[in-house]
């Protein structure tokens, strides 16, 4: 059998379509939408092992902008779901972990080229569908981010298959990366297409086998995601995907001996039980397991007064309402130098008021729906309490509507305390809120961003003057993983800004990069003596 040492091609990270008018990416993508809109139901399955596992427990799935609708069921699984799903997944190590890793490349690699082609339009139609995201929206996740995660990922895993310790004479020493001792848990978020994919798909590449449970709401893109992993060659039973109850599949798996990592991306709250409830269950483990997640921000924007107003106002509105908000990263807080508030100010009203809001099929709305009642209902009741303050002033937005889809207004808001609720606490949805700051206070208001919020996620610096860079840089090192300088604080890019934070937003293990990859990996070092001593005495004992 012919052996190499393999060079994979050099990732670059995938070109963003524009879907401008009059070009044939737009007319194919809105034939896609509408053609999987008008389709009959579909019935997805639960994918354990080779098996295709339907239930009698229909779980419906419909657009969040247009909630009436019934895009087709998903299947509803039990504990005994949950333990096939384990069982499949440690069949299936076996084989997966001992295939060569060029060949666990190739199936990522396909994956990726797949994506860039035959299913990029389905890939993007879908997460419109199930998670409302507009056109744009979808192409920089569904598509983009995740073409981008596989192939930088397979670089990355070259990268770290590379990295080998140095001899002595007379010795080798070589170093392993095994797979973890078990399987891994992947939970994923509805937000992004490519988070879901990519949490159970890191942690394969790596030759791990997986259980999956993706979001309520993003069965319907998880259920492309498996089909796509499925046509590029993955084996039955390395990723399992299942659908059951959060408590039915935490008792199951954390309470296996082989349960070896938890790959997460979602609340704090949730995280920080699942934390627990790990440490409660140690003593059943057969090793310590990997616990990976990346959780909620409460991401701020500073404005120093050197900064130019329509940037500001730019870097605000992107990066508080695309994806309606529902960003990890997205702009939560802002603090304005009072001397640029008022420019500011008339922008912001500006804009807020030429945002278009609806479907998805309207390639002309910027603004879609919320992800469901639950999400709607929450924001809806910070926008009810904001109006009942007196230290608060709603200058755009505020009106919430869901007889159609869970519609929520862009909503800007303007506070003289700078410890306002909606200052201090993740909302997940369109609100931004305002504190401006006299333009003396600009290294107190950089003491008051560190102390604000639990989390530590994003920010976004803006100013034109290098000095309050380097000081706002070294002030804020403790309070966003990922900082901004003149831009908006989202939209990080596999190869270009490992993406994580640290306090409650989570173990900052860097998606997008080799060091998430090496967290599912246990090396080993192997120390080879080519002439070994054959007397125990040192020449010191003469």
């Amino acid at each position: 059998m012919p052996k190499g040492v393999f060079q994979v091609p050099v990732p670059v990270n995938e070109p963003v379509r524009s879907y401008a008018v009059g070009t044939a990416d737009r007319e194919n993508l809105l034939n896609q939408y509408r053609a999987m809109y008008n389709q009959a139901p579909i019935d997805v399955p639960m994918y354990i092992g080779s098996e295709l596992v339907r239930t009698s427990d229909k779980r419906t799935m419909s657009p969040p902008h247009d909630h009436k609708k019934v895009l087709g069921h998903f299947n509803w699984g039990t504990k005994q779901h949950v333990s096939q799903a384990i069982d499949a997944a440690l069949a299936a190590k076996g084989r997966w972990s001992a295939l060569a890793w060029e060949q666990r490349a190739a199936i990522f690699l396909r994956a990726a080229d797949l994506l860039a082609g035959p299913y990029r339009m389905r890939m993007n139609a879908a997460t419109m569908l199930a998670q409302s995201k507009n056109a744009f929206q979808a192409e920089i996740d569904a598509a983009c981010e995740l073409i981008d995660f596989l192939r930088f990922n397979v670089a990355f895993m070259q990268q770290i298959y590379r990295d080998q310790p140095g001899n002595q004479p007379g010795v080798w020493n070589r170093l392993e990366y095994r797979p973890l001792e078990g399987f891994v848990f992947a939970i994923t978020p509805f937000n992004f297409t490519a988070i879901a994919a990519n949490l159970p798909a890191s942690a394969a590449m790596m030759g791990n086998t997986v259980v999956w449970k993706p979001s309520d709401t993003q069965v319907y893109s998880a259920h492309v995601i498996m089909e796509l992993f499925r046509e590029a060659g993955l084996p039955d039973g390395v990723i399992n995907m299942i659908t059951v109850e959060g408590k039915d599949a935490g008792d199951v798996i954390f309470s296996h001996p082989d349960f070896a990592g938890l790959h997460f991306t979602g609340s704090t709250g949730v995280f920080k039980h699942l934390w627990k409830e790990i440490g409660t269950n140690i003593e059943k483990y057969k090793t310590y397991p990997r616990i990976v997640g990346e959780t909620g921000g409460k991401d701020f924007v500073i404005a120093h007064p050197s900064a130019n107003p329509n940037e500001v106002a730019t870097a605000l509105t992107r990066g508080a309402f695309e994806f309606q908000g529902q960003k990890c990263s997205a702009a939560s807080r802002g603090y304005i130098a009072k001397s640029l508030w008022p420019a500011v100010k008339e922008r912001l009203i500006q804009d807020g008021a030429t945002m278009k809001m609806g479907t998805p099929e309207d390639f002309g709305n910027f603004i879609n729906a919320v992800i469901d009642k639950r999400a709607f209902d929450k924001i809806k009741g910070y926008i009810e309490y904001i109006k009942s303050q007196p230290d608060v002033e709603i200058i755009t937005g505020g009106n919430c509507d869901d007889s159609v889809g869970y519609f929520v207004e862009p909503t800007i808001v303007v506070t003289t305390n700078p410890k306002f609720r909606t200052m201090c606490e993740e909302i997940f949805g369109p609100v931004l809120t305002l504190y401006v700051y006299d333009d003396a206070q600009w290294a107190e208001t950089l003491h008051l961003i560190n102390e604000t919020s639990e989390y530590a996620l994003t920010g976004a610096i803006l100013s034109h003057d290098r000095y309050a860079i380097e000081q706002a840089t070294r002030v804020l090192e403790g309070a966003c993983g990922n900082l901004y300088i003149n831009d908006k604080p989202t939209g990080a890019v596999v190869g270009q800004q490992p993406f994580g934070g640290a306090r409650a937003s989570g173990t900052n293990d860097k998606a997008g990069s080799y060091l998430n990859l090496l967290r599912w990996v246990s090396p080993r070092t192997i120390k080879e003596t080519f002439v070994s001593p054959v007397d125990y005495r040192y020449p010191f004992l003469g």
